[in-house]
């Protein structure tokens, strides 16, 4: 299968302030707050839920297809992209924007004070699917990841109208959409991703049931948190998938788009629904166990070995022939 990937693309810079923000902040002098931190390092971290994804699908060899907007300051993460599997040539390069950005200060109780600058990512809406399609003879199946929220829009009009069968994966972006926007984007989709919340906001936002919105998808896709996913299709019983066990938990972040990574490289390689989930579970704490979204090292022996601990020898047999 030819997947294409449509998503955020950005870079994380984290920095730790050893003191208390409060400690800092004058009561009646609020309302002219200027204050600045001398930090104790600063973390520069790749992300982005379509980067993300697509280094997941990397890792698992899928040869997945990015489909995002960068600025000029994108050609180290490109390389790094590359070297781990990632078509980037549909990337667009915006020529006056940056990479979008987050930039974060944590201080030691954990309270942060951050912003995040869109950029690039804002030109995601210029970028037609045909252009893709053309360029790597068709695609087989879209995600429509967290982006621009009129990148998200066009398309998934254009999947609609060129009969190309789409994942509708709002995540982040779920907050700032109405119920309109919602329903557009997860009407007709062969899959649907959210995790447990989102799940009832789109089910609140849009006035549909759980029941009307798995009549308008081809499969919903929950992920449960530490409790695996749950697979649902009309007519069929649900799929339920656990997780493996952790050998550590690190850092949460990230851990939605491996799974995601996981279960589209499954669907890539034709197993079923279950053995794709196992995939993604798998993969998901491989990424929790680790610092930072693409900091993870896929190593096959180990993956298979965990993989068969968690799932047994049939599933990992069925797995191994692809993944080798």
């Amino acid at each position: 299968m030819r997947i294409a990937v449509t998503g955020s693309i950005a870079t994380d810079h984290l920095m730790t302030f050893p003191g208390r923000f409060a400690d800092q902040l004058v009561a009646d002098q609020l309302h002219t707050v200027s204050l600045s931190f001398l930090v104790d390092n600063l973390d520069v971290r790749r992300g982005g839920v379509g980067a993300n994804i697509c280094f997941g699908m990397g890792q698992l060899g899928t040869a997945p297809i990015l489909v995002g907007a960068a600025g000029s300051d994108f050609d180290e993460y490109r390389a790094w992209l590359d070297r781990n599997g990632v078509d980037t040539a549909s990337v667009r390069i915006s020529e006056t924007l940056h990479t979008a950005r987050f930039v974060c200060t944590t201080d030691k109780d954990h309270n942060q004070i951050g912003s995040f600058y869109t950029g690039a990512m804002s030109e995601a809406r210029l970028i037609e699917l045909k252009t893709v399609a053309d360029r790597v003879g068709g695609l087989d199946l879209v995600l429509i990841g967290a982006d621009d929220p009129e990148a998200m829009l066009r398309h998934t009009e254009e999947c609609r109208s060129r009969e190309i069968p789409f994942a509708a994966d709002f995540s982040q972006q779920i907050a700032r959409m109405n119920g309109d926007e919602i329903r557009t984007l997860l009407d007709g989709a062969t899959y649907l991703f959210s995790n447990e919340y989102e799940k009832g906001l789109i089910e609140s936002k849009t006035g549909w049931s759980d029941e009307e919105i798995l009549g308008r998808v081809g499969h919903r896709v929950t992920t449960l948190g530490s409790r695996g996913v749950r697979i649902e299709r009309v007519g069929d019983q649900p799929i339920e998938v656990g997780c493996p066990e952790e050998d550590a938990k690190v850092d949460p972040t990230g851990v939605g788009d491996a799974f995601r990574a996981g279960f589209l490289s499954g669907l890539s390689w034709g197993v079923s629904l279950e053995r794709a989930a196992q995939i993604g579970c798998m993969l998901a704490t491989l990424v929790i166990e680790t610092l930072g979204t693409q900091e993870y090292t896929l190593r096959r022996a180990h993956f298979m070995d965990r993989f068969t601990k968690a799932y047994g020898f049939d599933a990992a047999a069925e797995v191994k022939e692809h993944l080798a």
